[in-house]
């Protein structure tokens, strides 16, 4: 074997990478992967991004993958950076997200002796990937990282990681690349679809309900297409608004957290609910509630492309075992009911619970979210974590393009801000603005910095209450007037924006955001706009005294 043509284990990973497609990695440097460091040097076809955490890394991994389709890149290093990692895998996981999770490792001769940072990464990710693998032979690197791709994107798509021995990476070995990896569509057979059209056609209430992964604005427009010309409303899964144009003649608003009642009404008297993408998980389903467990009332069509989750909560009258794309394809011209104009109705209704509603206090958070949707290109992408803050921007927020909403459907404190980094990354034509409560935002703020560092323009707005929102609007529903934990210290957050030279602004009237948020845009990095809203509103709908005050009748 030629010694030209040997190349360290590190260097074969990387190549791989580059074969299949890898444009952008994130990462924060370990000494214990240092060798594929070395190797991404030589590889200017991949960008590289430092990031301030690990768990930043795997939530820009999860951004990019659902902004492009391909599997997102990280590398963290053994340990502690491994499991500062877990919190973008269980994203990736519930998302549908495929990334590719790369981890340090002890080196071979030192395995097994709970070594400096050692972990068993097969154990203890087993439930957090669809795959975890260590690599222990240079020669094999090729076919890992193939492995890894058609794993990550294929079925329904998720993490996978691989760790590297230190002294792996170092290794000298041949290996062959093969072909870029391919993640297939697949469809429903003929005899699926003809009882498809059938249970459609004998339908008087259906509904559709579109999530999960493997879309594309394609693939959205088929459904929209479908959904309009049967007269069907047309609904989005939890964190998925951006699946189908909000303005569609069809589209019936979103089944997450606090929907229209009368969203929640259409799904539960429907004679047919079908089911696309989605998993129908417990925040698109009202904690279990829309749908009856095992058998529901309403006839029940399921497409999913992993068929071990057809039947897995809700057992259907229809399974269908295909991608969205592979469905949609099939039924995009398919018009077996007459409009009676239930769809228009059901759009209607969307646009009515969508007009911005009247908050307490001299912040009006309906009127902002709706000026972005309304003012800023369609194009404009929008991101955020978890928390009370994010219910106006779901409320209020009407998507017209795929890929505008980056949100994570596990529901996840921390994430507005790395995937806000990106989306800039990904699309710096386009505008990014970044939404988090006080609380979200210091979960993972310091990814801030990387934003700085890279000169994004990026506009993060913090809405600053003080408090974990979310978690005192709870308590005050269940344990009125018992608070405790919840309140929290902040710092002033336009001022850390100006601790590293970029843009901050306090907004505490509505009518400062306009100017401030125009200025934010001119910038050339990233800034922060800090709004304080009235400690006393939780929600769009309630108050710390409304809760009180309906404790106070339900016990009385």
């Amino acid at each position: 074997m030629s010694k030209s043509n040997r190349r360290t284990g590190g260097q074969l990973l990387v190549d791989a990478l580059a074969h299949h497609g890898a444009d952008l990695a994130f990462c924060v440097p370990g000494e214990s992967y240092l060798a594929a460091l070395d190797a991404l040097h030589d590889t200017p076809q991949i960008r590289l991004i430092t990031c301030r955490q690990e768990g930043g890394v795997t939530m820009m991994a999860d951004a990019y993958a659902k902004l492009t389709g391909k599997p997102g890149i990280a590398f963290v290093t053994r340990g502690p950076g491994a499991t500062n990692a877990t919190p973008g895998l269980h994203i990736a996981h519930q998302d549908s997200s495929p990334i590719i999770l790369f981890i340090g490792q002890v080196a071979r001769d030192q395995s097994e002796r709970e070594a400096f940072q050692e972990l068993d990464y097969r154990r203890f990710l087993s439930q957090l990937t669809k795959w975890t693998g260590e690599l222990e032979d240079a020669g094999r690197a090729t076919e890992f990282v193939s492995h890894a791709f058609h794993t990550a994107a294929g079925g329904r798509p998720g993490p996978v990681a691989i760790s590297l021995p230190e002294d792996m990476l170092r290794d000298r070995a041949e290996g062959a690349l093969g072909t870029p990896y391919h993640a297939p569509e697949y469809g429903p057979v003929v005899e699926d679809l003809t009882r498809f059209e059938i249970m459609v056609a004998g339908a008087e209430r259906p509904v559709i309900i579109v999530g999960g992964g493997r879309w594309s604005e394609e693939t959205g427009k088929k459904i929209s297409k479908f959904a309009e010309a049967n007269d069907i409303p047309l609904m989005t899964s939890f964190r998925c608004q951006d699946f189908v144009d909000n303005t569609g003649p069809a589209y019936a608003g979103v089944a997450g957290i606090a929907p229209d009642p009368k969203l929640v009404e259409r799904i539960k008297t429907a004679d047919l609910v079908i089911v696309v993408g989605a998993r129908m998980g417990e925040m698109t389903s009202g904690r279990y509630s829309y749908l009856a467990i095992p058998r529901p009332q309403q006839r029940l069509i399921h497409v999913h492309s992993d068929p071990e989750e057809i039947g897995r909560v809700y057992q259907a009258d229809l399974g269908l075992v295909a991608t969205p794309a592979g469905f949609a394809g099939a039924v995009e011209n398919i018009v077996v009911r007459k409009n009676k104009g239930v769809a228009k109705a059901a759009h209607k209704r969307y646009l009515e619970f969508t007009e911005p509603t009247k908050m307490d206090g001299p912040v009006q958070l309906a009127e902002i979210v709706h000026h972005i949707t309304e003012k800023l290109p369609p194009d404009t992408i929008v991101t955020n974590g978890g928390g009370n803050a994010t219910l106006w921007v779901h409320r209020f927020m009407r998507h017209k393009r795929y890929r505008t909403q980056l949100a994570p459907t596990s529901g996840s404190m921390g994430y507005g801000v790395p995937s806000a980094v990106a989306a800039k990354l990904v699309h710096p034509e386009r505008h990014v603005i970044s939404f988090s409560g006080d609380g979200c935002f210091m979960m993972n703020g310091q990814e801030f910095a990387t934003a700085a560092q890279y000169d994004l323009p990026i506009v993060f707005i913090v809405v600053n209450n003080a408090m974990y929102g979310t978690i005192r609007m709870h308590q005050e529903r269940d344990y009125t007037g018992r608070k405790i934990a919840t309140d929290l210290k902040n710092p002033n957050f336009a001022k850390l924006a100006e601790a590293y030279d970029c843009y901050g602004a306090v907004i505490k009237k509505t009518k400062d955001f306009y100017p401030a948020l125009e200025k934010a845009l001119d910038q050339p990095g990233p800034s922060i706009l800090e709004i304080r809203i009235d400690p006393e509103v939780l929600t769009p709908t309630a108050t710390i005294a409304s809760l009180a005050e309906a404790a106070k009748k339900k016990k009385g």
